[in-house]
C-alpha cells in the first residue's frame, strides 16, 4: 500500500492514511469485469469532471445517478451514454411539502419523457420524520406508506417504472439518534411496510445500502426469500466496510453466492461543484471536500474502500473516518477514527456477478439497455 510519504500532511477525513490514489488504483489494477456501479448521486458538471476520470482509474465504466434534474443535461454532457439516471424529487426545493408530493409526481413524468428513465427512488429513512416536520408537513410523508408515496408509486408503475428505495439506517444510529422508538420506531418496524408493498407492487425494488441492514445477513436472507423482486446494492461505503469486514468470509461468501444476480455493486458516491471550493453549498453538503484535490480523494477513497474489500485479503484500518465509530462510544473514538477493512478476496466468478452482471440482469433489461 502506497502513501504519499508526506509526514507533515493534515490527515483528511476521505484519506487518513495519506494514500496516493492514483498509484493505489494502478496497484489494484484492473477488476475482472469493467464495472457498473448502481448508486451514485452524480451533480455538479465540474466535479463530475473529477469523478469521470476517478471512475476510469478504478476501472469502472457506467453509473447510475440519483441526480438533481435541472443539473441532468450537464452531467450527460459529461459522461455521455455511460450514465443513467434514476428519478427523484427536488431535495433543494424551497417548498420541500410540494417536492415530495405533488411535485414529485410531476418530476415521474418530466424524468421519463426527458430521459426515458424507468426507476424512481423513494428515500424513507427514519430521519425523514425530523425533516418532515421541521418544514411543517406530516412527520409520515416520507414514510413508505404515505398517502403522496402511493400515488407516486401507482403513476410511476403505469408507466414502467422499477422501485428504488432507502428504509433503514446503521445500527449505530438505532443507538443513537434513533434511540427513541416512540418517534422513529424499531429498525425490524421500517421493514413492514415495504413487506406489505413488494407484494401489491410486483416490480423490481432495489433497496439501497445492502438493504438497510448489513449487519445482519440472516434478516437479509429472510427478506430476500419472502420477495423474490427485491434486488440490494452494496452503497454507502463507510457503512458498508464497517459492517461488511466484521462478517466471516465465508459467511458473507455464501450469502452473495446464494444471491448471486440480486446484490449490485454501488458506492453512494455523492459528486457536487460545492466540494470544489470553501462553498459548501446548499444545507452545508459540500463539507467533505473544498478543493479539486479533496474532491479526487473523496470519490476515490470509496472505489477503493469497495475494491479492496471485496477483491484483496487486506487487513488493516479504513482510510476513510468513520463519525459513527465516535457516535456509540465517544470516550474511546474521535470523529477522525476508522474502523478495521477486512478483505474477503472474493473468487472471480462472484466478483464479476458483483460488479457487472447482476446489474446487466436486473436494471439494464428492466430499462431495455444492452
Amino acid at each position: 500500500m502506497s502513501s504519499c510519504g508526506c509526514a507533515c500532511r493534515t490527515p483528511r477525513p476521505a484519506n487518513r492514511l495519506y494514500l496516493d490514489y492514483r498509484a493505489e488504483a494502478r496497484r489494484l489494477g484492473a477488476p475482472p469485469v469493467p464495472i457498473i456501479d448502481a448508486h451514485t448521486h452524480i451533480n455538479g458538471e465540474r466535479a463530475a469532471v473529477i469523478y469521470a476520470e476517478v471512475r476510469e482509474l478504478f476501472g469502472v465504466t457506467e453509473t447510475w445517478s440519483q441526480t438533481q434534474f435541472p443539473q441532468a443535461k450537464a452531467i450527460k454532457n459529461v459522461l455521455g451514454d455511460s450514465i443513467h439516471f434514476v428519478a427523484v424529487p427536488d431535495y433543494m426545493s424551497q417548498d420541500p411539502g410540494h417536492a415530495h408530493g405533488q411535485g414529485y409526481l410531476d418530476r415521474i413524468t418530466e424524468w421519463h419523457e426527458a430521459f426515458g428513465v424507468r426507476m424512481l427512488k423513494f428515500w424513507c429513512a427514519p430521519r425523514g420524520r425530523d425533516y418532515a416536520r421541521e418544514v411543517g408537513n406530516d412527520p409520515l410523508t416520507l414514510t413508505l406508506e404515505s398517502p403522496w408515496r402511493r400515488k407516486q408509486m401507482d403513476h410511476a408503475a403505469k408507466l414502467g417504472f422499477m422501485f428504488m428505495a432507502h428504509i433503514a439506517d446503521p445500527d449505530t444510529w438505532f443507538q443513537t439518534k434513533y434511540a427513541d422508538a416512540s418517534i422513529y420506531g424499531t429498525k425490524a418496524s421500517q421493514y413492514t411496510a415495504l413487506e406489505k408493498l413488494a407484494d401489491e407492487y410486483d416490480v423490481p425494488w432495489l433497496i439501497a445500502h445492502m438493504g438497510g441492514w448489513p449487519e445482519d445477513l440472516s434478516f437479509l436472507t429472510g427478506l430476500l426469500e419472502r420477495h423474490a423482486n427485491l434486488i440490494l446494492d452494496t452503497s454507502a461505503t463507510k457503512w458498508m466496510v464497517r459492517e461488511l469486514s466484521k462478517h466471516p468470509r465465508t459467511e458473507l461468501l455464501t450469502f452473495l453466492h446464494r444471491f448471486r444476480g440480486r446484490i449490485l455493486f454501488g458506492s453512494d458516491i455523492v459528486t457536487m461543484d460545492a466540494h470544489l471550493s470553501s462553498d459548501t453549498g446548499p444545507r452545508a453538503m459540500g463539507v467533505q471536500a473544498s478543493s479539486q484535490d479533496e474532491a479526487f480523494e473523496l470519490y476515490a477513497s470509496r472505489y477503493w474502500a469497495l475494491r479492496t474489500l471485496f477483491e484483496t485479503d487486506y487487513v488493516g484500518e479504513s482510510p476513510i473516518a468513520d463519525p459513527d465509530l465516535h457516535l456509540v462510544a465517544p470516550d474511546r473514538y474521535t470523529d477522525m477514527d476508522a474502523p478495521p477493512l477486512a478483505g474477503k478476496a472474493l473468487p472471480k466468478d462472484e466478483l464479476v456477478a458483483l460488479y457487472r452482471q447482476a446489474t446487466l440482469d436486473t436494471l439494464h433489461r428492466w430499462h431495455g439497455l444492452h
